[in-house]
Parts: C-alpha cells; sequence; structure tokens
C-alpha cells in the first residue's frame, strides 16, 4: 500500500486540484491573518509610545495631528463670546475627531481577521465534503473499500480541515486580543484628550489669550 505523507507540503501534493485550490486559499488567509496581527501589534506600540511622548509634550508622534486639531479650534476666530467650557467642548470634538480617524487607520487590519475567523473554517469544510466525495468516489470505481482505495481522500478532507483550524484560530483569537487593547488604547487616548484640551487652554490663558 502506498504510504500517505502527513506533512504539510506532502498533503498539498496528494491532494487533488479542488482541494489543492482550497489548500492554497487557506494558506494566503493565513498568510494574511499573521500580516493583520503584526501590523496590529506595531500600531498598539506606536500609539502607546505616541502617548508616553505626547503626555510629556514631544512632538514627533502619531499624535501631533490630534493636538494640532485642538489647537486649530483654540485659535478660531468666533462671532459669539463662549464660556470657557464651550471652548474646551468644541477643542474636545475636533481632537475626537482626528484620534477617532487615527484609531480606524491603526485597527484597519481587524475586519480582515473577523472576517478570516469566520470564513476560513468553512472553506476548509467545503475541502472536507469534497475529500470525503472523492473517497466514496473511489469505492465505487474499484468496488474496494480497503484503506489504500479510500486513504488518498480522507488525507485530503483532514488536510483541509486542518487547514481551515490553522487559518481561523489565530485570526479569532488575534481579533479578540487586537480588539481588546485597541478598546484600551482608544480610552486612554480619550483621557489624553481631554487632558489635553485643559493644558492647552490654561497654557493659552497664561499668554493672554487669542
Amino acid at each position: 500500500m502506498e504510504s500517505v505523507s502527513l506533512s504539510p507540503m506532502g498533503l498539498f501534493a496528494q491532494a487533488g486540484p479542488v482541494g489543492k485550490t482550497v489548500i492554497i486559499l487557506l494558506g494566503v488567509a493565513s498568510v494574511w491573518c499573521w500580516y493583520q496581527v503584526f501590523d496590529g501589534l506595531l500600531g498598539i506600540v506606536r500609539l502607546g509610545g505616541s502617548l508616553k511622548h505626547a503626555r510629556r509634550n514631544e512632538e514627533g508622534n502619531l499624535l501631533d495631528v490630534v493636538i494640532g486639531a485642538g489647537i486649530e479650534e483654540m485659535h478660531q476666530e468666533r462671532f459669539t463670546d463662549e464660556s470657557t467650557g464651550d471652548l474646551r467642548q468644541l477643542m474636545m470634538e475636533a481632537m475626537s475627531r482626528e484620534g477617532r480617524m487615527l484609531m480606524s487607520r491603526l485597527e484597519g487590519g481587524l475586519p480582515n481577521l473577523a472576517v478570516i475567523a469566520s470564513v476560513a473554517p468553512f472553506v476548509g469544510l467545503f475541502g472536507t465534503v469534497w475529500g470525503i466525495m472523492v473517497a466514496f468516489t473511489a469505492i465505487a470505481d474499484s468496488n474496494d473499500t480497503s484503506l489504500a482505495v479510500v486513504a488518498p481522500g480522507i488525507a485530503e478532507a483532514l488536510a483541509t480541515t486542518a487547514f481551515g483550524l490553522v487559518a481561523a484560530i489565530p485570526a479569532s483569537i488575534a481579533y479578540s486580543r487586537l480588539g481588546a487593547s485597541f478598546a484600551a488604547k482608544g480610552q486612554d487616548l480619550a483621557n489624553f484628550i481631554e487632558e489635553k484640551s485643559l493644558s492647552l487652554l490654561r497654557a493659552n490663558a497664561r499668554r493672554g489669550g487669542h
């Protein structure tokens, strides 16, 4: 009986055209998943570092545009007198808009992870069903139920299941953990915006207003 290799490349080589297509798709999804994971981790690290630098009033980081929006709003010409509280609220709104845009850019890969986590198992399941169909077709064609006849089809079915899980499990875990980390950083950013709007107003008051 011809042996069936259990290595990833061996399973791929022994799969049929449909099985190979499914495995390639899941392989691409897995690579894309890990790219999004590292991109998300980098975004969290960059945002955390930017928050630290911005709280020390250091420029040249991701939050420069957020702070700039608050400064620009503070120096806008007004037709009516506004209280300090009103002005601070307007500054916080302008900074929050920029902050949401920043978070949206940094979180760009999260929806992709959700798609991979939800779709990859079903793609693998399709390969599983197809492999079982191949095994039954081989039995019908040969009128033989020996392991040598059904092994290739069963191996293809199990291989696609495994590749589907390999793609889906990391994507699901990463989506959950990165989502929680971004949520925490988003709250930290919101706190920073509140702090910075007040410090900008105080600094402006010490300079004598507009």
